[in-house]
């Protein structure tokens, strides 16, 4: 949140919140572009049709129209967690107090749930002095690479496509490796991506789903019993789009970190993911090893 100094003719009085709606999706966009984020108009509906959140509109006294500069979102997971994301205040507007305001009633937006957010080292200051206390990290990945190494997988166990009876069980590996209910979110992302899972004789034991995202396409969630069943599915995917710009987001106690750049996909970028409240309750046994993205989670 780092910016040129605030010109003396901006006033906080001219500067409104209000519920985002699904017509300032092109605003918001620009917003995202003007961050260099990879986020299409595609992403942005997606996301926002699955939550709710504020804008910050620019009341000019020049009787044109208000102008969106500052977006937000909130996703509900069940009654005991939120997540926070697209959190933007443009940069000529910082130091307002705006993204006070905006974080403030996206957290009122959130109610009592405990409210989980990814960081970059320039709003962090922010979300810590609002009581987020920083739980771990998390590294994006991308890149075109076009091959990645096969991953054995043990006697009796084999990857295969997902089908449509296949949703409970996802949805409850889900649940159980994020400690969210994110029942509706991987429904709908399901709606819109391809995915695989590692199949053994007592049935799915994790699965990775795979869609179009920014520049290319995203991998995530991946869930798996243990970090070679995760390089497995990612190694499936990024092997099935070979030479396709590919992302991927993973939590660094996962310990992917480097396997990814030692095969392609480089490091750019680290973030620190935030909690207010009480951090879910994942199951290591069938742990997160990469996230939907960073916003979702």
């Amino acid at each position: 949140m780092q910016s040129p100094a605030t010109p003396s003719s901006t006033s906080p009085n001219q500067f409104a919140l209000r519920t985002i709606r699904t017509t300032d999706m092109e605003a918001a966009h620009r917003l995202t572009l003007a961050l260099k984020w990879p986020h299409r108009l595609d992403d942005w509906q997606f996301v926002q049709a699955l939550g709710s959140g504020f804008v910050i509109e620019n009341q000019t006294a020049d009787n044109t129209a208000p102008s969106v500069v500052g977006s937000g979102l909130v996703w509900r997971y069940g009654t005991s967690h939120a997540a926070l994301g697209m959190v933007i205040v443009a940069n000529a507007l910082q130091g307002l107090g705006l993204g006070r305001q905006l974080m403030e009633r996206l957290l009122a937006e959130a109610g009592e749930r405990s409210v989980l957010l990814n960081a970059t080292l320039a709003g962090q200051p922010l979300y810590e002095k609002l009581g987020f206390v920083a739980t771990g990290k998390l590294h994006q990945h991308q890149g075109s690479i076009f091959q990645a190494p096969l991953v054995a997988l043990p006697a009796g166990v084999r990857i295969r496509p997902l089908g449509v009876n296949d949703t409970p069980r996802l949805l409850a590996l889900d649940q159980r490796s994020s400690g969210l209910d994110r029942s509706a979110v991987i429904t709908a992302l399901m709606a819109v991506s391809e995915g695989i899972a590692i199949a053994g004789d007592s049935g799915i034991i994790g699965f990775a789903l795979v869609r179009r995202f920014g520049h290319g396409r995203a991998i995530g969630p991946v869930v798996a019993p243990d970090a070679e069943h995760a390089k497995a599915l990612i190694s499936h995917w990024i092997n099935t789009y070979s030479g396709t710009f590919m992302r991927v987001d993973v939590p660094e106690h996962a310990g992917l970190s480097q396997w990814l750049s030692d095969i392609g996909l480089t490091r750019v970028d680290t973030v620190v993911s935030m909690c207010k409240g009480s951090p879910p309750q994942g199951d290591p046994q069938r742990g997160l090893y990469a996230l939907i993205n960073q916003a979702l989670g």
